[in-house]
């Protein structure tokens, strides 16, 4: 008897005689070895070792395939991290949660030895000296099978193989926990794996006979350990190998291919081909794939196993910089297990050995799917082949659908964009260059092609010239109606040296990002042509109107929306002011370098009227501006534009968006003198698009992101799951300007508390009462009013009065997370 490392061997009749001589040793040694196992003094880990890799050559039919992959991940092959425990990535995890499987739970105890048991996959016998199988892989399985109802996972240990045949003479199956790991190995691991092995005695030795069969020659059921839970026990390793087999042998005789899901068992050409099917599974369920560690041979280099995991699997490690960092990384990682791990296979192919469906995280919905880090490629692709298959439906268009060479030629069959009953009774101020109308007559008529969503509409001068074109589309328009409450007009944009007017209706989201309602072309800017403008800005919205209006300083603007918009507040932007003061005094770039930011401060941070006074007298003493007349007149209509005044008016913050530049910087790189319109509309087009997608960006961040807190603060965890993270990062500020508010009086008129607060060490105070019949609070400097997220002041009452949760009267829903719902 030798302990023979060849491959799988074959048994035949001619070589029987010296084959029983043999197996009378084997039988006899294996009886002296169960003896040897019951002493205190087992065997020694080298030898379980050696005897673990001999046996890794000779298995075979499906089984072959289930112990190559274990053996090939948990041998000497195979390169795992070392603060990754190999054996842990595809082995026991009996303190994870899982969905158990089934098990049948008449305890084995109860049964005398050889008494059939069913399990829920077949009927099997309980292990019993003399019993006899079919086969070695039969005995493994029924061993197997009897573990699992047990709750211990066993472990195929040393093997006797012919000299003459190869064939197995004799084999022991072990429990998981025998023996004993060697320490000499993990005394310079930073993070040594976990100690699974007790000593345990327990075993079955099986030994070929004669006729052919396996008879058990020796079983031990004593453990010197406590099982596992019948609901973990199909995450016991042996159960895992077993079910892997079964997996493999039922997707190779299933004929019904893939459909779309991740099994135990499914084989794939390459490991880049279960990344694409993985990621392209993901896709679908709304989560995004990484790929995770990798283990490669050490002698060829290949990829015996790969794991591909969810995004937000592990945690991020602490860094002891992140407290020096004032905005830091949000958290993405929370844990997730989440995976499809895949192993090499003798053939060269690679299957599942292990599918974890489960996440620990809310999945992203369809429409943000291509957000997603590993589908952006997919997507990419996709997109080129859509645009590539649009580009050819409209080169098939015919003529009649793409090109218009007179005014009467574009009608559409639901409505006509030629306004024939609001034609001026003059000739257009401005007129166009050659070609120009049918330029953009095409333009427009192929984008109702494409999407007869598309609305467009154009006004006439008294000789049938194009005056002026007003557009918007179904984005545009859902935007408006989500996020329509205030509307800046802007007239500040000029096309070319004819100065074509460019006018776009914009907005913010709830991100506090730069939206486009709609736009027009203006070749004429009298009162009728903006009162056409806004009619037809008001048609295509259905009619809604917006809260406020932001215009710049109009007389002709400020008399349409007053006759076309009456009964809405209006003001002039602050933006445009700043910009035309921009103009007005750039001969002081030049000789005063810090007077731009002197004038940025007076324009945009100063929200109480003395401030606001006393910065302006600062800026006109310090550069000598007391002789300026444009200065001198905009002072005495500060009251329109100046965010010192009318704060009851609800402007939505526009200001600090604008400030930003990002409409007026990408516009300059297309409003040339030499800019041809069509040109111009295709890039605003895109434009408009990138706004879009930043949107979705936006979105997909804050649903997988959550911002940091500053503390384990109730009331800033109800915000923060009620804002989007923009607007919850102005509330958190705020909030923490709020802890250095003291207040100072407090005078009670019934249910009415009125309250004098400041913040600590300076001397202006604000006045904030406080409803207790129905939780109103309102601070005299009226932010909420203006932007729509409550102040520091009435944050320090509403801690003051012990309302720990904000107010749902308090949280505008065009700030939150649901804005859009």
């Amino acid at each position: 008897m030798s302990m023979d490392r060849s491959g799988h061997g074959i048994l035949t009749h001619g070589k029987n005689s010296e084959f029983q001589n043999e197996l009378h040793e084997s039988n006899r040694a294996d009886v002296d070895m169960g003896e040897e196992c019951k002493s205190s003094e087992t065997s020694s880990p080298e030898k379980s070792r050696e005897a673990t890799e001999s046996e890794s050559d000779s298995w075979s039919g499906s089984a072959s395939l289930v112990e190559k992959s274990a053996v090939e991940i948990n041998g000497d092959e195979c390169q795992a991290p070392p603060e990754i425990p190999l054996v842990n990535k595809y082995e026991m995890n009996v303190d994870s949660e899982q969905e158990s499987q089934s098990l049948n739970t008449v305890s084995v105890d109860e049964l005398g030895p050889g008494v059939p048991v069913k399990d829920g996959k077949g009927l099997f016998m309980v292990p019993a000296v003399g019993m006899e199988f079919e086969s070695e892989e039969h005995a493994y399985k029924c061993y197997s099978r009897y573990a699992v109802m047990e709750g211990f996972s066993i472990r195929k240990d040393f093997v006797n193989k012919s000299r003459v045949t190869g064939a197995v003479v004799s084999r022991r199956f072990t429990c998981y926990r025998q023996g004993y790991r060697p320490s000499k190995h993990s005394m310079n691991t930073r993070k040594p794996r976990k100690e699974t092995r007790t000593g345990c005695l327990a075993h079955m030795t099986i030994a070929w006979q004669p006729y052919g069969k396996f008879r058990v020659t020796n079983f031990e059921n004593k453990h010197n350990h406590e099982f596992v839970n019948p609901s973990t026990a199909h995450l016991l390793p042996s159960q895992k190998r077993l079910a892997f087999a079964e997996a493999v042998e039922a997707d190779l005789a299933s004929s019904s291919g893939v459909d779309g899901v991740p099994k135990l068992g499914m084989g794939f050409e390459s490991e880049d081909h279960a990344y694409e099917f993985y990621n392209s599974y993901a896709g679908k369920v709304g989560f995004s794939v990484r790929k995770d560690y990798v283990n490669r041979s050490k002698i060829h280099g290949a990829v015996v196993s790969r794991r591909f995991t969810c995004f937000r699997e592990g945690f991020r490690q602490k860094d002891k910089r992140d407290l020096n960092i004032k905005r830091p990384r949000k958290e993405t990682r929370i844990g997730c297990l989440a995976q499809l791990v895949i192993s090499r296979q003798s053939d060269g192919s690679y299957r599942v050995t292990n599918f974890e469906e489960k996440h620990n995280h809310e999945l992203v919905a369809a429409c943000r799917i291509r957000m997603l880090r590993s589908q952006k490629q997919l997507v990419a692709a996709q997109t080129a082949e859509g645009n590539a298959i649009e580009g050819r439906k409209i080169q098939l268009k015919s003529a009649y659908e793409v090109s218009c060479n007179s005014i009467g030629d574009c009608v559409d069959h639901e409505y006509d964009p030629v306004d024939q009953r609001s034609k001026l009774i003059s000739k257009c101020t401005r007129e166009m260059r050659d070609g120009e109308a049918e330029k953009i007559q095409q333009y427009f008529q192929s984008k109702k092609v494409k999407n007869p969503s598309f609305f467009y509409a154009i006004q006439l001068d008294a000789d049938n010239q194009i005056a002026n074109i007003f557009w918007t589309d179904a984005k545009m328009v859902m935007d408006y109606s989500d996020f329509g409450d205030v509307l800046c007009f802007d007239t500040t944009y000029r096309i070319s040296e004819d100065c074509r007017l460019f006018s776009p209706f914009v907005g913010v989201n709830h991100h506090k990002q730069m939206v486009i309602f709609g736009a027009a072309l203006l070749y004429d800017e009298t009162v009728d042509s903006f009162k056409w403008l806004f009619q037809k800005f008001l048609e295509a919205m259905s009619g809604k109107k917006p809260k406020t209006i932001l215009t710049d300083q109009d007389e002709i603007v400020s008399e349409a929306i007053s006759s076309i918009l009456p009964d809405i507040n209006q003001r002039v932007c602050v933006w445009h002011v700043y910009q035309r003061a921009l103009k007005q005094l750039s001969h002081m770039f030049i000789g005063s370098p810090p007077f731009v930011n002197d004038l940025l401060s007076c324009f945009f941070d100063h929200e109480e009227e003395e401030d606001f006074i006393a910065s302006w007298n600062h800026m006109m003493d310090l550069h000598g501006l007391w002789d300026n007349e444009w200065l001198n007149k905009i002072f005495e209509n500060r009251e329109q534009w100046a965010i010192a005044y009318k704060r009851h008016i609800f402007c939505a913050d526009i200001k600090s968006v604008q400030l930003r530049g990002s409409f007026i910087l990408n516009l300059k790189k297309y409003l040339k003198s030499d800019s041809d319109v069509l040109s111009f509309l295709k890039q605003l087009g895109k434009m408009v698009n990138d706004w879009h997608y930043k949107e979705l960006e936006a979105n997909y961040d804050m649903s997988q992101n959550m911002p940091k807190l500053m503390g384990d603060v109730i009331l800033l965890k109800h915000a923060r799951d009620a804002y989007t993270p923009r607007i919850f990062e102005l509330f958190q500020q705020e909030y923490e300007t709020c802890l250095n508010i003291v207040v100072n009086q407090c005078i009670e008129n019934g249910s009415l508390l009125e309250y004098k607060v400041s913040i600590y060490g300076q001397p202006r105070e604000y006045t904030v009462s406080y409803n207790l019949s129905n939780n109103t609070v309102c601070c005299s400097c009226m932010k909420f009013e203006f932007i729509g997220v409550l102040c520091s002041h009435a944050l320090k009452v509403l801690d003051y009065s012990n309302i720990r949760l904000l107010p749902s009267q308090y949280i505008l829903k065009r700030w939150t997370r649901e804005a859009r719902v």
